[in-house]
């Protein structure tokens, strides 16, 4: 049987093959739960310890079987050798500022001149365009390099008639035909055969920094001209915040970048980082979660509300000054993003009429700010678990956000939409998509859209269901224990974190926190305490039920967490939904686990 949680969710048991779990833990010397949740992952037997022990060594391919590797390479090496400027075009999130960000680091300690432009989202929109290059060119680039965008960019690289060699270094989905650049660089583009198509654009510039720096040290370049070799490893810190804040798989080489990104990030050598994790107050060592929901946020907010190159001099410059005031300001844009996010969410929400029958929220209003509909976009898609898309109007012509739910591939969808002239132009990967439509026509895209999704709509999950990995004990939130799950790390998008049940809870006490959050004691039949936390409970289902004190037994699911607080740690149970039922354990497992 299936258990309706206090969320309306059905929670559904995880399948695993118990022979290979069997296997796993006899062979490999791992505890059962261990063996079960790799399991769960479908790990293959001769991955098992490449995915517990990512090394980038051991994962890392040949980068130059990329499209345009050595081309774009050579090119590079050319303009080193001639002492020609470079600019660097980026974009303005977090992936886009990484990117800038690497390159920009990895000239500065090769003495090589470069510039860097970032577009303003609100006048500019994203990608490269006349303003943007004409500064680079007038600044004296003979070379520009786009990163994080370019691939769909045909007008504005088209018209400058090879009058300056552009190299795209990129990872959104293409179309069969390619701007008339100097070289792509994209594993998301038709006839690349690297399978790295699921790296981010910093991931894929760090890939061209192997290779030039291969190319360099074989030409003896350092030692002619008397340059220390930087070391790349060092350059990982980057590599894993953007990775992780684009959202893209976790898995493969990706795995390895962030988690040996992580080990250099918490040395914290880049200036800009380490100012900005004083400024949010973090004490512990930085984590997924710091990555993804507090330092990357900050980045974010200047491209949303305020100054869009703030994300990228933040991460390039040296001037401890300067560092601390861009930082400073991030902060205050952050906290202005909040007040629009909010007020926008709120006024947006109300207008929502569920309607089992269009699939995907297609949503529309005049000038709605263009820097936040993203973000409302993906807590939108995240509620109601559909693919969600704001259109935000201004003199008949729409800039839109898109987010979508795993399966659904947006960006590819996206890009049929422009090739359909459905959409003016557009563009994007697998779960996130941006694009101009006239206003005319965004009925007709609608239509389009929910076509696309109906017909795939097998595939995914059911917007009722939630799923775990395994019943714990009470007893089971202990450091011990904690670790143990963590060694599955880095958690992300590909390899989720584990969610776990615990059953016949007693809430011995409980309490709001920071306004919309409710921190609870709990008591296990055998005895011990569960701490928890339930985030953004307040003014929902499940506040009536912690804030009771009736003395029923309840049901948790939800994943530990580890907190620090000067000093000390605790492992904690973060509360995802409740249910009220006395027993789950005769849950059918699903099918498609």
């Amino acid at each position: 049987m299936k258990t309706s949680s206090v969320s309306g969710k059905n929670w559904i048991i995880k399948k695993y093959n118990h022979e290979t779990a069997n296997y796993l833990k006899d062979n490999f010397n791992l505890s059962e739960i261990i063996s079960k949740l790799l399991s769960i992952r479908n790990i293959k037997i001769e991955e098992v310890n490449l995915f517990l022990n990512p090394r980038i060594k051991n994962l890392l391919p040949n980068p130059f079987i990329l499209k345009d590797m050595e081309k774009s390479v050579n090119r590079t090496i050319k303009a080193i050798v001639s002492k020609e400027k470079i600019g660097i075009f980026g974009d303005y999130d977090v992936d886009g500022a990484t990117s800038t960000a690497l390159l920009g680091n990895y000239f500065n300690k090769l003495g090589q001149f470069s510039s860097i432009y970032i577009p303003d989202r609100k006048k500019e929109g994203y990608g490269p365009n006349p303003q943007g290059f004409n500064k680079l060119i007038s600044e004296g680039s003979s070379v520009i390099f786009t990163v994080d965008c370019g691939t769909m960019s045909f007008d504005t690289i088209n018209s400058l008639k090879n009058k300056i060699d552009v190299i795209v270094l990129d990872h959104h989905q293409s179309e069969i035909k390619l701007p008339k650049a100097f070289s792509v660089v994209n594993p998301n583009r038709f006839d690349d055969n690297s399978k790295l198509n699921y790296l981010c654009a910093a991931g894929v510039c760090y890939m061209f920094l192997i290779a030039l720096n291969k190319k360099l040290r074989d030409l003896n370049w350092f030692e002619t001209n008397h340059v220390k070799e930087p070391n790349l490893i060092d350059f990982l810190d980057l590599v894993s915040l953007g990775t992780v804040c684009d959202v893209v798989p976790l898995v493969g080489l990706n795995r390895a970048f962030v988690s040996q990104g992580l080990k250099i990030i918490n040395k914290i050598s880049n200036p800009g980082l380490k100012i900005l994790k004083n400024i949010c107050g973090i004490e512990s060592n930085l984590n997924t979660y710091h990555l993804g929901y507090v330092l990357g946020p900050r980045i974010n907010a200047g491209g949303r509300v305020g100054k869009c190159s703030h994300g990228a001099n933040l991460l390039l410059s040296k001037d401890p000054k300067e560092v601390y005031t861009i930082a400073s300001e991030l902060e205050n844009f952050n906290n202005e993003r909040k007040f629009l996010e909010k007020d926008m969410f709120n006024k947006i929400e109300k207008k929502i009429v569920f309607n089992p029958n269009e699939p995907v929220t297609v949503l529309s209003g005049h000038n709605l700010h263009g820097g936040i509909i993203g973000i409302i976009a993906s807590r939108l898609k995240d509620k109601f678990n559909k693919p969600t898309i704001i259109i935000s109007i201004s003199n008949g012509i729409g800039k839109a956000s898109a987010r979508s739910v795993y399966g659904f591939d947006i960006g590819t969808f996206i890009i049929n939409a422009v090739q359909k002239n459905i959409l003016m132009s557009g563009g994007g990967h697998k779960m996130a998509a941006g694009f101009s439509i006239k206003e005319e026509k965004i009925e007709e895209f609608k239509n389009f859209i929910n076509k696309c999704f109906l017909k795939i709509k097998k595939d995914l999950k059911k917007n009722d269901e939630i799923f775990y990995d395994s019943i714990i004990s009470p007893s089971a939130l202990n450091e011990n224990f904690y670790h143990e799950i963590n060694s599955l790390s880095p958690f992300g998008s590909g390899n989720p974190e584990p969610r776990f049940v615990i059953e016949n809870l007693e809430i011995l006490r409980s309490s709001i926190v920071g306004e919309k959050h409710i921190k609870s004691v709990l008591a296990g039949d055998d005895g011990s305490t569960v701490k928890s936390v339930t985030f953004n409970a307040v003014s929902t289902n499940l506040q009536s039920y912690l804030l009771a004190n009736n003395r029923k037994k309840i049901n948790i699911f939800g994943k530990l967490s580890l907190n620090e607080w000067k000093g000390k740690k605790n492992v904690e149970f973060i509360i995802d939904d409740i249910s009220v039922n006395k027993t789950i354990k005769n849950l059918v497992p699903s099918s498609n686990g």
